[in-house]
């Protein structure tokens, strides 16, 4: 799963600080949390997970899935609100949405 190192160089942070360091720990959780919603999917870490042997919707985590969380979270980093009044709004919605598309179940 991501670390907050990975997150801090995607998203270029080069300050230690606890609160930025709490709020990442939160969004890795909160982008794993909308990657099991998006595909309506467990998203395991590994194989090895007692649990995953029996989840007949488990999805692995991969790189696929990692970048899609890493994209999440910067966009969150950059528009910490939901309304964003100055500049443009950006399309990461539908990037993370392409990553994930192949891994939804469709039909629940």
């Amino acid at each position: 799963m991501l670390t907050k190192e990975q997150v801090k160089t995607h998203c270029r942070i080069d300050a230690d600080s606890t609160a930025e360091d709490a709020w990442i720990e939160t969004s890795i959780k909160g982008a794993a949390r909308h990657v099991q919603k998006c595909t309506r999917r467990r998203l395991y870490e590994s194989a090895d997970d007692p649990l995953y042997p029996h989840d007949p919707d488990a999805l692995l985590y991969s790189e696929d899935i990692e970048i899609a969380m890493l994209m999440l979270i910067a966009h969150w980093y950059a528009n910490r609100e939901a309304v964003i009044t100055n500049g443009t709004s950006s399309t990461v919605d539908l990037a993370v949405e392409s990553l994930l598309q192949p891994y939804r179940i469709y039909g629940v």
